[in-house]
């Protein structure tokens, strides 16, 4: 992967046109290199992501519209307009839109490890057993069903 190109990614614009459609959600690519990913998500009401674990990568969360329930570490917790989420690599943690507005938030990841290459492979597929395989083969690792209760 490259370097961390210099430059703006305008306001509802995705680096080089790309977007990304993983089981309904929107992702936004902002910004890539090899140091760091950033992307935006745009969660319809019900979306959401699984509890899961990133064991070699620190994650972010800017939450800019909305509020997302975050179960973090086992302990469910909301973030509104301008929160800021850390999740160290290691720590269990999942998003959740359980409201009934859309809700828009900007993530990155550091380093970008095998994201870029997973959210590729992730774009357009339907099953979400497939989605978890993928994932675990590019250090994303779901945890059980009952860890997002």
């Amino acid at each position: 992967m490259s370097e961390l190109e210099k430059g703006i990614t305008l306001n509802g614009a995705s680096e080089a046109g790309k977007t990304w459609n993983i089981l309904g959600q929107v992702y936004l690519p902002k910004a890539i290199g090899a140091s760091t990913f950033a992307f935006e998500t745009n969660s319809l009401p019900g979306q959401f992501v699984p509890v899961h674990i990133h064991p070699t990568q620190d994650e972010f969360i800017l939450v800019q519209e909305g509020v997302l329930d975050l179960k973090l570490d086992g302990v469910w917790t909301k973030a509104g307009p301008g929160d800021l989420v850390k999740m160290p690599r290691g720590i269990p943690h999942g998003y959740f839109n359980k409201s009934d507005k859309p809700a828009r938030a900007l993530f990155w990841v550091s380093p970008a490890a095998k994201l870029v290459e997973l959210f590729e492979q992730l774009d357009g597929l339907a099953d979400p057993a497939e989605v978890v395989r993928i994932s675990a083969e590019h250090e994303v690792d779901f945890l059980p069903p009952e860890a997002n209760e």
